[in-house]
């Protein structure tokens, strides 16, 4: 590596380069794609190359930059070109009197995440910000990527194919080529339409999924969609499946969305519906995040955290969306919503951070907690998708209750579509709660003041109360007294993983980490602890035998009163006319059917 010069190039007074991608994968089973930028049309002393830190949808620098290998620059006689690392991101390439410069590197891709890259025997997938350069100063043009796969594989994305040139495929601009992923390999794939306009499920993997089910179900969806929004915003969409043996996720583009799901996941019918939910979510993505966005994000800086405290409305109300639309569609009844919403929030009631981390603070520290999970996170922090979600639901039950089910949050979806989804125009936090106040006709500052930037609870039994409905906790069998830390059985050691702020477990000293023994002189697993403690009552004392370290402790700790199992959302006894009609608009059936 040698020396360049310093100079940024001024790009806008010359000439704009021609710049294309080839990407190959001649020997798959070493997990690294090869890269090749071509540069013509060059008439400035450098060029500078970066490479995105974090990728749209996923807010965490992820270091892309950390698995290129073998950079290499050359001009168009073949002639090595001189440069220089400026810094994780940045390489900087002496380009005197070089019209023409080709630049290649690998690029390490062996992590089977929807935002990450994979390359082995069976396929290629890739996210164009964990591969792709951008030429600085040039990254608002069009490009074109030319694929390279192996005899055999085939090569889907939402990019739109080169006429005349097999396998290559042309991007407006470079944020269109970061939104745009590659799946590349042995595929199988169903096309299908939705309001005249092309779809289409590409699958890598086996497993148990049932095409002749699942595309019509895919379809409800769309179209439910659709119908909220008043229409389709692209001309084709692709669903791109990654069936792996446990892996699940999604990541939203503007016309597709990669998804990872477990092989054996679509026969039982609560992980079917929850694939669904998945899908719902990634889908509605393309309006909600993709072109309706936080201004924080309507023009991305790809090179270090872009923060905004609205990813509770981008990611919490998309959450909200992703039960109620497969609900709309007809895919599951009332009964299941409401106990999917359960389930949701059984998982924040439990969850001691609510009490710690306000909404707003969960969104603008997204790049530093919530993809950064640690001892604490569950006693420090809540999931802006989680509360996000639950503070959805009560503005869209406000809205209804007030207007008859006349309005809804989903007037708001549509407004706030017109006026900034439409033009992909970001809009500020105080312009999303004008826009949700208007829609409900109420002065909501004290409402996003205490549920957005306070930890206040969520006062849930008054919201739902209108549409008959009430949260009731519930405990499965014979109650366990309270120990407040969970223990998993890890290469034959029962290993404690977590443990709750201000519980007998807290207050006995316990740390996640620390090997525990037995109780009362008697060995304890993980799979017996639950069983061992319902041999003692609320505020009875029990020895406790652990490890820290390679250090023995014994401990007394005194057990608290049981705690909920979960929280159900149930009907109310004797719901009144009005309950039974609020409930009724809100879900389409009646009351009763949920019983």
């Amino acid at each position: 590596m040698t020396k360049a010069a310093s100079t940024r190039p001024d790009v806008s007074r010359s000439v704009m380069p021609a710049i294309a991608y080839r990407v190959a994968m001649p020997h798959p089973e070493t997990h690294l794609f090869e890269v090749t930028v071509r540069v013509q049309r060059w008439s400035q002393a450098v060029l500078d190359l970066k490479m995105p830190v974090w990728t749209p949808g996923s807010y965490l620098v992820r270091e892309y930059s950390r698995h290129v290998q073998n950079f290499e620059a050359r001009g168009a006689d073949g002639q090595k070109l001189a440069w220089q690392k400026r810094s994780k991101n940045h390489w900087q390439i002496e380009t005197p009197g070089a019209s023409e410069i080709v630049v290649t590197y690998q690029v390490f891709a062996n992590e089977l995440t929807v935002r990450t890259n994979h390359l082995d025997l069976t396929h290629g997938y890739f996210n164009g910000a964990a591969l792709f350069f951008w030429v600085v100063g040039c990254d608002r043009q069009p490009l074109q990527v030319e694929i390279v796969p192996p005899t055999g594989w085939q090569v889907a994305t939402p990019l739109p194919e080169v006429a005349g040139q097999p396998d290559t495929y042309e991007a407006a601009d470079f944020d269109t080529l970061v939104d745009s992923p590659f799946e590349i390999g042995q595929q199988t794939r169903y096309r299908f339409e939705v309001r005249e306009t092309p779809h289409e499920l590409v699958v890598w993997g086996t497993g148990n999924l049932d095409a002749m089910r699942l595309i019509p179900d895919i379809q409800k969806i769309i179209e439910t969609e659709a119908q909220l929004f008043g229409g389709l915003p692209y001309d084709r969409y692709v669903f791109l499946l990654h069936l792996s043996a446990q892996g699940y996720g999604g990541l939203e583009h503007k016309n597709a969305c990669t998804l990872n799901f477990p092989r054996l996941g679509f026969r039982a019918e609560e992980s079917y519906q929850r694939f669904l939910q998945l899908v719902a979510h990634e889908f509605f993505h393309l309006w909600n995040v993709k072109r309706l966005r936080p201004k924080a994000l309507e023009r991305f800086d790809y090179e270090q955290e872009n923060y905004t405290p609205s990813l509770w409305f981008s990611e919490g109300t998309t959450s909200y969306y992703d039960l109620l639309l497969p609900l709309r569609a007809g895919i599951y009844d009332a009964k299941v919503f409401l106990k999917a919403l359960s389930k949701e929030l059984t998982r924040f009631l439990m969850t001691p951070g609510r009490l710690v981390q306000p909404l707003s603070e969960s969104s603008f520290d997204a790049w530093i907690k919530l993809y950064r999970q640690d001892a604490s996170s569950n006693n420090s922090q809540i999931s802006y998708y989680l509360k996000g979600e639950l503070v959805s639901l009560l503005l869209d039950l406000l809205i209804r209750d007030r207007h008859q089910n006349r309005r809804s949050l989903d007037d708001v979806m549509r407004q706030l579509w017109e006026e900034f989804g439409t033009v992909e125009v970001g809009f500020m936090p105080e312009q999303l709660e004008g826009a949700i106040a208007a829609v409900a006709d109420a002065d909501l500052r004290d409402f996003f003041q205490r549920f957005l930037h306070t930890t206040e609870e969520l006062p849930l039994n008054d919201y739902l109360a209108p549409f008959g409905l009430r949260v009731v906790p519930e405990t499965d069998g014979e109650p366990v007294p309270y120990l407040g830390m969970t223990v998993k059985t890890e290469a034959g050691r029962e290993v404690v993983k977590s443990v709750e702020a201000g519980s007998p477990a807290q207050q006995a000293g316990f740390d996640p980490g620390d090997e525990l023994l037995a109780i009362d002189g008697l060995r304890v697993t993980a799979e017996q602890l639950g069983d061992r403690l319902k041999d003692y009552r609320a505020g009875s004392t029990i020895q406790v035998t652990s490890f820290r370290q390679d250090q023995l402790r014994e401990c007394a700790l005194t057990l608290a009163a049981p705690r909920p199992g979960r929280y159900q959302i149930v009907p109310v006894e004797n719901p009144t006319p009005a309950q039974e009609a609020n409930f009724t608009g809100w879900l389409g059936t009646s009351l009763s059917s949920i019983l």
